[in-house]
């Protein structure tokens, strides 16, 4: 695999299957007959313009939302079952008013991790994404870099399967994109697959495996990130490339 990444651990809950997946909202179709899967291992990127329906895609895969038709399906079956398998970071993280450290704590005590287990998970998250000298800090005196890379080692430390990303350095600097991105690379090692949008096609071209390019609610175009910036196949991709549609 790519980045000289291990092979992924027994697959619980994956492949993820979507199947004529649909959302409205107060009359409005946001989201129509969107099918795809993502298969163990992978990276895949979503993008589009604004509005295309990327991050409503995210949260329905994820179980935020409800769809108004489709369905969204995991190897596991049960969706208790894929929860436990799961995890996702919001491009405003939401943290709580207590140390770095204790923010991951308290999601392994959430999830179920018994508390002689979670010094050590907590410590291997945070030097995972080099937090390892603020781990007393308090959440809310982070920079926006810092609350990130904390999400992503708040969601690594529950070793999901399947990770959610959506905009992970959307209005961060480019260093601190960086480490998230240094981060994000790491997870996937580890064993994550990943399903993550971005508009940053700098960022899709270094993290995807696969594109999933979304224009007006509807999937116009899957297939290998390679050939997907080499050459694609619909105008509508072709435009957002060429930055011609925004």
């Amino acid at each position: 695999m790519k980045d000289g990444t291990l092979s992924p651990p027994p697959a619980a809950i994956l492949p993820l299957q979507v199947e004529g997946l649909g959302f409205r909202a107060n009359g409005q179709v946001l989201l129509r007959d969107v099918s795809f899967t993502v298969t163990p291992g992978r990276r895949v990127v979503l993008m589009g313009p604004n509005g295309a329906g990327k991050s409503l895609t995210l949260r329905l895969c994820h179980g935020l939302e409800r769809p108004s038709e489709g369905r969204v399906t995991w190897q596991g079956g049960e969706a208790a079952t894929a929860r436990r398998h799961q995890a996702m970071v919001f491009q405003r993280p939401i943290l709580l008013r207590r140390s770095a450290q204790a923010n991951i704590d308290y999601a392994l005590d959430v999830r179920g991790v018994p508390a002689a287990e979670r010094p050590e998970r907590v410590r291997a998250a945070l030097e995972g994404v080099g937090l390892q000298g603020i781990a007393a800090r308090p959440a809310r005196v982070l920079s926006g870099g810092e609350r990130q890379l904390l999400a992503l080692a708040r969601a690594a430390s529950l070793r999901p399967e399947m990770l959610f990303l959506d905009e992970p350095t959307a209005s961060l600097a480019p260093a601190a994109a960086k480490r998230v991105e240094a981060a994000i690379r790491q997870i996937h090692r580890d064993g994550a697959t990943l399903l993550m949008t971005t508009h940053d096609l700098g960022q899709a071209r270094r993290l995807a495996d696969e594109i999933l390019f979304l224009h007006e609610g509807r999937l116009v175009e899957h297939g290998p990130a390679a050939d997907f910036f080499a050459a694609p196949r619909s105008p509508e991709a072709q435009a957002y490339i060429n930055g011609e549609l925004l």
